[in-house]
């Protein structure tokens, strides 16, 4: 075998496994993997007419990114999401929120600011899309930048996790969100966010953050109580 025909085959494997892996992140985001759905190396590698090998590779990134759990058994599933975890879930993204927006407001350069206005105008213009699974990958990308600039990868690794799960949270409940839009500001809730860092305000950046992330449970909240009969408490 030549060295361009391993070369060929190794690239091959590796476009197929970053295929594999936007796929199913993809499906898991929208829910069309649901929460808890069994993921077998054998029958994912048969749907997309690879081996086993990239499949392999494509489950080792979305556990790193927390959408893939393995249990203590072997059994790989999508990652549950209880929804009585949610106030322990806002909790944590509250924190790391108000912590990684802080940072950037203190620690960013002139190139993070352009690259955190490039974020939300991007964010602003998929809005009017109507491609809801653009408009939460570029919210996650503006939130993104947002913690790059504060200079903290530690924070920046689980800032990504949580997010990843607030997209998951927000394709549950995309159509209450799009129709409270009116009364909620849809578009306009980044603002004060960029504006306290392009002003280096540590404090109203911090509160802003807050405040997006209450903005976030509130939402949440209203149509859990509109769509179905569970109720939880948020302490």
């Amino acid at each position: 075998m030549s060295n361009e025909t391993v070369e060929t085959e190794s690239s091959g494997r590796r476009h197929g496994g970053r295929y594999i892996y936007e796929e199913l992140r993809k499906q898991i985001l929208t829910l069309k993997l649901k929460p808890g759905t069994p993921l077998d190396e054998v029958s994912l590698a048969a749907q997309f007419g690879l081996s086993r090998s990239p499949v392999r590779d494509a489950l080792a990134r979305l556990i790193t990114e927390g959408l893939v759990t393995i249990l203590p058994n072997r059994t790989t599933l999508v990652t549950p999401f209880e929804i009585e975890e949610f106030p322990n879930y806002i909790a944590a993204l509250d924190l790391l929120q108000r912590a990684v927006t802080r940072l950037a407001a203190i620690q960013r350069s002139d190139e993070d600011l352009e690259r955190i206005r490039a974020a939300e105008t991007a964010y602003m213009t998929s809005i009017t899309s109507g491609d809801f699974q653009a408009m939460t990958e570029l919210n996650k990308a503006l939130h993104m930048e947002i913690a790059r600039a504060g200079k903290n990868p530690y924070l920046t690794g689980y800032y990504e996790k949580l997010l990843g799960e607030g997209q998951r949270l927000s394709h549950l409940h995309f159509d209450f969100i799009i129709s409270a839009a009116s009364t909620d500001g849809m578009g306009r809730d980044h603002a004060e966010i960029v504006e306290a860092i392009a002003a280096r305000d540590a404090d109203a950046a911090e509160k802003a953050a807050h405040e997006h992330t209450m903005l976030f449970q509130r939402r949440f909240l209203d149509f859990m109580q509109q769509n179905l009969t569970s109720r939880m408490k948020i302490s």
